[in-house]
């Protein structure tokens, strides 16, 4: 058997970690889960505060997953998703259709989320080739200032968090970017603009390129990445209005916030929208194994039929769309939500999340705090008063993150960030267990 310390070693050397400087990396090696909580190779158990990446929503090692898997691994394992088709697979696309918003009932299967942005991206610019009649200058797309969609090409270009996308900026092309109405510009530290200036730069932004834009882009409620942002109440429906009266395509990026993080399954649905494109990954399987989708309506689904003489079919796919086994686990997530009533035992987990956040919030250090749903994102500040950063080469956050590992929690942060973003079948005693972890970071590195 590999000891421990040969597998640090072997990981130091082989495995380049994602989003990590490889010359300062200190390995933790993860070993197994149980339920909310993270074992390492030492034995040594941690609190799931990042629910593993945003994704395990149900925690690990549920015997329902592990069952679905487990069933389906003894029938096959994977089998392509071009041209052919798997009961499993059938079965996953028509529970999606039914617990998303009406009307998207055509789902396209991908491995990850940026994946998943790619192909609302490629559907949304072929649409209006093939739309009756054709529109082929819209070729634009608008999106939210500090939105993350992805690391890939397509992704970036309607990604604006700069340290993400700006050195690849040459590779792609570049979206018609608007204030992010859930908190400050970095580069500028302008405020956030409020709920009625923010849908002004919408219906600007779509007036000044009317007949350009293919589609809007957005996270619903919450901008995960860009540190917690969250959106005004109406925002979501406003642009939803704005997209229909200028007829432009609404994608709407619930990769990280799909699936009960904000409190109903999607996050859509607390303002009654229903979007174009429908982008999931993350807890679409509840963690156990890649795999995101696109959901779309009629209307786009009937611009690509036709004859293969017409060349209208959508020619995009990946390897392990559709995957059966992950689709699998992904029919037993939907059901551990109807029969474990998940969404209904959220709200006292969303109240005891806010008690602390708002103890938090007294810290000295602490500059702002912001939830919604399951999730909040604790400002860390050299000045509380003035709101001055720390100096970005501190790396507070981070740090903060590796104090809290000493109090038996795993956090990752956002820049400066210290995020809170737990499995949504974490206990209330668990909660208090991770906040307390949370504070006693922070005031590691900043009550020095």
């Amino acid at each position: 058997m590999l000891s421990p310390e040969e597998l640090r070693h072997w990981d130091r050397h082989h495995v380049w970690h994602a989003f990590t400087q490889m010359h300062e990396y200190e390995p933790l090696l993860i070993e197994r889960g149980e339920g909310t909580w993270l074992v390492d190779s030492d034995g040594t158990r941690y609190l799931d505060g990042s629910a593993s990446m945003w994704c395990a929503v149900h925690g690990h090692r549920h015997p329902r997953l592990d069952s679905a898997l487990q069933a389906q691994l003894a029938k096959v394992a994977h089998t392509t998703n071009l041209g052919l088709s798997n009961p499993t697979t059938v079965e996953f696309a028509r529970r999606l259709a039914e617990v998303a918003p009406p009307g998207l009932d055509r789902v396209f299967f991908s491995g990850d989320g940026s994946s998943a942005i790619e192909t609302a991206l490629k559907m949304a610019f072929q649409y209006w080739l093939q739309a009756a009649p054709p529109r082929p200058g819209r070729t634009r797309f608008i999106a939210i200032g500090e939105a993350y969609h992805g690391d890939t090409l397509g992704a970036i270009g309607v990604g604006g968090v700069d340290r993400f996308t700006a050195m690849f900026a040459p590779l792609t092309f570049e979206a018609v970017r608007l204030p992010s109405p859930g908190g400050p510009c970095p580069a500028t530290g302008r405020p956030a603009p409020p709920l009625g200036e923010a849908l002004a730069n919408v219906e600007q932004a779509l007036v000044s390129h009317a007949g350009e834009v293919a589609a809007i882009i957005m996270e619903p409620l919450m901008q995960a990445a860009a540190g917690i942002y969250v959106h005004p109440p109406g925002f979501l429906r406003g642009v939803a209005e704005l997209a229909r009266r200028h007829d432009v395509l609404l994608i709407l990026d619930e990769v990280a916030v799909g699936f009960g993080r904000t409190g109903t399954m999607f996050a859509c649905q607390q303002e009654d929208v229903t979007p174009d494109f429908l982008c999931l990954a993350k807890g679409l399987t509840a963690g156990y194994l890649p795999m995101a989708a696109t959901l779309t309506t009629e209307r786009v689904w009937n611009a690509f039929l036709g004859s293969h003489t017409d060349r209208r079919t959508f020619f995009h796919g990946h390897t392990y769309g559709g995957n059966p086994l992950a689709a699998a686990v992904g029919i037993a997530s939907l059901d551990i939500f109807r029969d474990e009533r998940t969404l209904e035992s959220l709200p006292p987990k969303i109240e005891r999340l806010r008690e602390h956040a708002t103890r938090i919030a007294a810290l000295p250090h602490v500059g702002a705090v912001r939830q919604c749903g399951l999730a909040a994102g604790f400002d860390l500040v050299a000045d509380k008063a003035s709101g001055t950063a720390y100096p970005w080469q501190e790396r507070r956050g981070m740090r903060a993150c590796l104090a809290a590992r000493s109090h038996g929690a795993l956090l990752r942060p956002l820049g400066d960030v210290v995020v809170a973003w737990p499995p949504l079948s974490i206990t209330l005693e668990e909660l208090d267990h991770l906040l307390a972890a949370t504070a006693a970071g922070i005031r590691a590195v900043t009550e020095v």
